[in-house]
């Protein structure tokens, strides 16, 4: 049984985390699987966005802890097996945030610790209005620290060091409002509601979310004066491509623009 099932049509990419006898852990399986067709996506012209649902009950519950505890045999009581794991998925979710094509998050069930963190990551999310969302590694004694990353680039600081310290679950509702998902759909419209974003996203002209997708986590860690100059400049480079310049020309003569080129 693959562990990522992968469907392409109409430009999207929809990828299933196919392990939910273990609801969908990240396990060394799972990472190196959607590392590997996060990098064929991401040299497919013909896909324009990307999803990410999980099978069965559950999106993901994060980190494989069987395989962590077996790597505890080790001489080195795990430690290299650990180092190696997270940097592997802070890769994954670097990867994901690099990739050209924006990546929507199909949420259901759970999605808890390092799925929480793969939510986070998306660029965008839609969850069942009966998802539930944590980083409750501290329950079991493991603070949810790379997770961390991704969750406060999310929402509030007070909200998330709460989530963080306390393990307290929170709802579709309460992630809608925190900013950790884009919005809540009844269970059975999650995957129209998913389709229909990417068939928006896919719909435009893919060179310039490439460029704006790219642009828009670059600005995030400047100034806003260094911020400012490279979205300028980041907007010259876009202003010269043939196919904008067919579509701004397309928009004053009111036709459709003729996209071929980018197909």
């Amino acid at each position: 049984m693959d562990i990522l099932l992968r469907e392409d049509r109409d430009h999207v990419a929809h990828l299933t985390l196919n392990a939910p006898e273990r609801l969908n852990a990240l396990s060394d399986a799972m990472l190196a699987a959607l590392h590997d067709t996060l990098d064929d996506i991401a040299g497919n012209p013909d896909i324009r966005a990307v999803i990410i649902a999980g099978a069965g009950k559950a999106f993901c519950a994060g980190h494989d802890l069987r395989e962590m505890q077996a790597a505890r045999q080790a001489d080195d009581a795990g430690a290299a097996y650990f180092a190696d794991l997270f940097a592997r998925c802070a890769a994954l979710m670097q990867r994901i945030q690099s990739l050209p094509q924006p990546v929507i998050a199909q949420v259901h069930g759970i999605a808890t610790a390092a799925g929480c963190q793969l939510v986070a990551t998306c660029d965008l999310a839609i969850a069942a209005d009966d998802t539930r969302f944590g980083v409750n590694g501290v329950n079991i004694g493991l603070f949810c620290s790379t997770p961390m990353v991704a969750l406060t680039r999310n929402i509030p600081r007070k909200a998330a060091f709460e989530m963080l310290t306390t393990g307290r679950f929170i709802h579709a509702d309460e992630a809608t409002r925190l900013g950790l998902i884009n919005r809540a759909v009844p269970a059975a419209d999650l995957t129209r509601a998913n389709q229909e974003l990417a068939q928006s996203i896919a719909a435009k002209l893919p060179v310039a979310v490439k460029i704006g997708k790219s642009a828009f986590y670059d600005q995030a860690q400047l100034t806003t004066a260094e911020a400012y100059a490279f979205t300028s400049a980041v907007m010259v480079e876009n202003m010269l491509t043939p196919d904008t310049d067919e579509g701004i020309s397309a928009f004053l003569e009111k036709r459709r623009p003729d996209w071929s080129s980018s197909e």
